[in-house]
């Protein structure tokens, strides 16, 4: 607990993914309601993506009910068909739905396209988190989206790696560690005038003993959390990307089709990590909803 009077910095891998603009104004018209409650959970949906590369299916869920209905209006409308995986990146993920992509020229650089609306962050974690397959929305980064609001159409297919026993046990520290020093931060706020009258007495004593004090506090009142064991297996097994954790909402899985998305991820790729041969989406089919 001593560590709670540093306040470590946790270095956490970013998506480099951006957001932009609609293919109609129809589809932008389907933008979530912000009244809508993110907390009410529906019936999970399934939909299946079919690529030039293969079909895909995957399972929407139905606790992220914002990012499954808005997945089912674009998949209905047709604004993904014919729209390019145009990011893809060997063992980490592959990503598409810019409308920018739809027959965009071999030398241009895409990722800024949406349908000119965002989605509230749905981040479930750690029940869902960015396991092999998992399915999850782009997003821009914190500086310009400190609500981590998800792109209104870009998504991302986890691949990823299998990831060791003891990474895992870092993020778990990090994980527990993070609301203690959180609390731990206010505790100072709220005591900085004791502590300062302290420091101006050269009051050593007082001041250990105001530590030990306000470390007993925080460890009475922040629970212990540790990572849930399917998460680890997942992580250890199958693999994933558990930097992401936590940063991006995931909002599905892929049912059937990862033999898909590994034809994807093994596709030569040129600038920006963009594949050389177009690799599109060709429709996609509401199964369930």
């Amino acid at each position: 607990m001593n560590k709670l009077l540093i306040l470590l910095v946790s270095v956490v891998v970013g998506m480099n993914v951006a957001c932009g603009q609609d293919k109609a104004a129809a589809v932008a018209a389907a933008a979530p309601s912000e009244s809508e409650t993110m907390t009410t959970p529906k019936e999970d949906a399934i939909v299946e993506i079919t690529t030039t590369e293969g079909p895909i299916t995957v399972l929407l869920y139905g606790d992220t009910p914002q990012h499954r209905d808005n997945f089912i209006k674009l998949a209905e409308s047709g604004y993904y068909d014919g729209l390019l995986f145009h990011r893809v990146i060997k063992d980490f993920m592959v990503q598409a739905g810019d409308p920018e992509s739809r027959d965009a020229a071999p030398e241009k650089s895409l990722g800024a396209g949406d349908p000119g609306y965002t989605i509230p962050a749905e981040i479930n974690y750690p029940k869902h988190y960015h396991k092999y397959g998992a399915l999850a929305a782009a997003r821009t980064g914190d500086a310009v989206n400190p609500e981590r609001r998800s792109s209104g159409s870009q998504f991302y297919i986890v691949t990823g790696q299998k990831v060791p026993a003891t990474q895992l046990d870092v993020l778990e520290k990090r994980m527990a560690d993070g609301p203690k020093q959180q609390y731990w931060r206010e505790l100072m706020k709220k005591h900085a005038d004791e502590i300062r009258a302290l420091q101006q007495k050269g009051d050593r004593e007082g001041l250990e003993a105001l530590k030990e004090r306000l470390i007993a506090e925080t460890e009475a009142h922040v629970p212990a959390m540790s990572l849930p064991e399917q998460l680890k297996q997942d992580y250890t097994t199958i693999g994933g990307t558990p930097h992401l954790d936590n940063q991006y909402t995931v909002f599905g899985e892929v049912l059937n089709g990862m033999d898909t998305v590994e034809k994807i991820q093994n596709s030569e790729t040129g600038r920006n990590d963009r594949p050389v041969n177009d690799i599109k989406i060709l429709s996609t089919k509401v199964i369930k909803k």
